[in-house]
């Protein structure tokens, strides 16, 4: 069989048309709340000055990744649920699949980093300065990209050379790793054994220098003297520890796991929280909660409110002259 002309049927969250509407209303609503929440940080972080930190340098390009990972499936399974069309080619699964693979890798890299730049800035001020430097940053940062895309070089090669016999319908809303390795008719225990250790490598490894900063993070500030002062970071702690624990156990749920044929029904609604719930919320709980951006996004608005002024008095002073 000509791989390229293989296709996949996608089977969905549901096959209830009317439940698709109500789905496709829900998604669509949460997609524009993703995208607006995640442009408002970039836009924001760009415009304001006083938030040119590498803090918000690192928020910046996580909501770059958010946006990116976001649109790999939900475009496609927005217009599945409109129209439909469940049909997708192996070119086009195989595509999604890597840019979930390379943005999802990224987002724990991100996740990681996130919390060491909080654990210099709280646990080690003096140090700060000099160490978490512009070009140090930078460097980080395509770090990250770098290793991602390295990490699933191998299992991608393997993915793109195996054999598909058919029947070809995922059992799933997305082309993911599981539902896919189902449908090959041959050996896959070489990709799932390489699949299994790059999920140690990544999810143990970016959880662990998460856990480690947030541990120093809540130990210096259970040390700060004003209770204001603790209750206002014991309240960011908690929230960025939410997202990281919904974030990781649905992770660790989906890929460390021993066989990934072995694949189950549930594996769709521990996706959705991964794919859809975390992305919602990563926005509002990292960034747009916090005060500096409030006071920027208030200084933004005034900017263009004013701005509106301008216009419309120099508009209104030339109608004056003219009739004049």
């Amino acid at each position: 069989m000509n791989q390229t002309t293989v296709e996949f049927i996608l089977l969905g969250l549901t096959s209830n048309r009317f439940l698709e509407v109500i789905l496709f209303a829900i998604l669509f609503a949460a997609f524009l709340l993703i995208l607006h929440g995640n442009m408002a940080v970039i836009t924001i972080t760009l415009v304001d000055q006083h938030l040119h930190i590498p803090m918000y340098f690192f928020l910046r390009n996580f909501s770059l990744v958010e946006i990116c990972f976001t649109s790999t499936f939900m475009p496609r399974t927005l217009y599945s649920l409109l129209t439909g069309a469940k049909t997708i080619f192996l070119s086009g699964c195989f595509l999604q699949l890597s840019l979930f693979f390379i943005l999802g890798i990224c987002t724990f890299f991100h996740v990681a980093l996130m919390s060491f730049d909080r654990y210099m800035a709280i646990c080690r001020p003096l140090h700060y300065a000099t160490f978490m430097n512009n070009r140090f940053c930078l460097q980080l940062m395509l770090g990250c990209w770098v290793v991602s895309v390295v990490l699933v070089f191998s299992p991608l090669t393997i993915i793109l050379h195996l054999p598909f016999c058919g029947p070809n319908v995922i059992n799933h809303f997305c082309c993911d790793i599981a539902p896919l390795l189902q449908l090959s008719c041959t050996e896959t225990d070489l990709i799932e054994k390489v699949m299994l250790l790059t999920s140690v490598l990544i999810l143990p490894g970016t959880l662990s220098v998460t856990a480690f900063s947030y541990a120093y993070i809540i130990h210096t500030v259970t040390h700060i003297q004003s209770s204001a002062s603790r209750k206002k970071a014991f309240s960011t702690c908690s929230s960025h520890l939410i997202v990281v624990a919904v974030l990781y156990s649905s992770s660790i749920f989906r890929y460390i796991r021993p066989s990934q044929r072995r694949g189950r029904d549930f594996d769709k609604v521990v996706s959705f929280l991964y794919y859809v719930i975390t992305q919602l919320c990563n926005p509002y709980i990292y960034t747009l909660q916090s005060e500096q951006v409030k006071q920027a996004l208030k200084d933004l608005v005034a900017r263009c409110f004013e701005g509106s002024d301008d216009i419309l008095k120099s508009r209104a002073t030339k109608q004056v002259s003219a009739y004049g």
